[in-house]
């Protein structure tokens, strides 16, 4: 049997997902999988191509992506402000006309959208630009960052609106942003005995111990700027790593929504592994 191709996310909302992976990975790990980095979009076209059997995919790529099956109990999701998925506006939100979009996850993308049609006036023009804050607003009345970039970003002077935090509010669910998905094909090409949720699970599971996230929060710091403190916040606070039944319910919520305003063409089967 072949080694298992993960395409991974090099965000630090993943890094949890990805502990055991990358701190002394046992023979399992490292027998049984390959592992390479992107951004959201490109891994779920790395799955789309077959270049890729696992991936952190943005929920959106679910409804776009034939035989993809869900591993189950992780998430990446949030039960409010999530601080990472943010709408810079130089005008109120119901003033918005143009919105330049970081395209690195398709999911942010789409709920932006979805929260423009059906809250605040309708659907927006929105532009493609690379995650970079003053280009972007020079360009269009708000500008959509996602991921470091905005955790990074300073929103001082601006209108600044969490995502996450505005779905809750609209429609009282989590939102999740993404989950491990595997291609169907893979499973028929794995190991028979490799325990594949629970290897996923359990690598959640230890990279939210108290000790690992103070290293990862240590890891991360000088990359993005950020004191430990609020990484271990964000890591502990705004992420939520669980695909429970409330984010089942958000999820397929958010999936109604965007079949009704176009942003996919049908709400997706759920099939968990």
């Amino acid at each position: 049997m072949r080694s298992l191709r993960i395409s991974a996310i090099s965000f630090l909302n993943t890094a949890p997902l990805m502990w055991d992976f990358e701190h002394e990975p046992s023979p399992e790990l490292s027998n049984n999988f390959e592992v390479q980095y992107t951004v959201p979009s490109a891994c779920a076209r790395a799955l789309q191509e077959g270049s890729a059997d696992i991936g952190i995919v943005p929920v959106i790529t679910y409804a776009q992506i034939p035989d993809l099956v869900i591993i189950p109990d992780i998430a990446i999701a949030a039960k409010g402000p999530v601080r990472s998925i943010l709408l810079i506006s130089k005008v109120p939100i119901e003033q918005i006309t143009t919105v330049a979009i970081d395209t690195s996850s398709r999911t942010s993308v789409a709920l932006t959208q979805v929260l423009l049609t059906n809250w605040f006036g309708g659907r927006r023009e929105m532009f493609p630009m690379e995650p970079k804050l003053g280009p972007m607003l020079e360009r269009c009345d708000a500008a959509l960052l996602i991921g470091d970039p905005a955790l990074m970003a300073s929103t001082t002077g601006y209108y600044a609106y969490d995502l996450a935090e505005v779905w809750s509010q609209k429609t009282g669910k989590p939102f999740v942003f993404a989950f491990w998905a595997v291609r169907r094909a893979a499973l028929q090409e794995m190991c028979a005995q490799l325990p594949l949720a629970k290897i996923f699970q359990r690598s959640r599971d230890h990279g939210l111990q108290r000790e690992n996230v103070r290293t990862t929060a240590e890891e991360w710091s000088s990359r993005l700027g950020l004191s430990r403190a609020s990484i271990e916040s964000y890591l502990t606070e705004s992420i939520h790593y669980y695909l429970d039944e409330d984010c089942t319910e958000g999820m397929k919520l958010y999936f109604h929504y965007a079949a009704e305003c176009g942003v996919i063409d049908r709400v997706p089967d759920f099939r968990l592994l």
